[in-house]
């Protein structure tokens, strides 16, 4: 008996682009928990400060608008129309992979989530430039 192959149903593109933006989003929060709990870390957030001239609340609020990214593309990229969800996802990408890099700090764990989080971020790029078409 000979069978055909049945095609893959393909994916619809808002739906994985909000599935990726929960990955980064749940990992983002993950490294920050992660690295409070090594000892160390309180001192140089607020040697950070110090070197900045950024109070510590500013600093806080910072990284509170760079997590809110991932958390409110997870919506937009549902609702939002065709051409200016692509732009959207490109940019916000964009903008948190070099939050994520320059942000970044050199313990394993952190080197480990924010490189899922920074491949992640590439496929959103990836799938929104190569989106042509909108579904429904």
């Amino acid at each position: 008996m000979i069978t055909t192959a049945t095609p893959t149903k393909k994916f619809d593109t808002k739906t994985l682009l909000s599935t990726l933006w929960t990955v980064v989003m749940i990992n983002m929060a993950y490294a920050d928990i992660l690295s409070l709990h090594i000892p160390g870390t309180l001192d140089e957030v607020a040697k950070t400060s110090v070197s900045t001239g950024t109070p510590i609340p500013q600093l806080m609020l910072g990284g509170a608008i760079m997590l809110e990214i991932p958390i409110v593309m997870i919506f937009l990229s549902r609702v939002l129309k065709y051409k200016v969800n692509r732009w959207a996802n490109i940019i916000a990408s964009v903008i948190t992979i070099a939050y994520v890099i320059g942000g970044g700090i050199l313990f394993p764990h952190y080197i480990f989530i924010a490189t899922v989080e920074v491949v992640c971020m590439l496929l959103i790029v990836w799938f929104a430039w190569k989106w042509t078409k909108p579904e429904g």
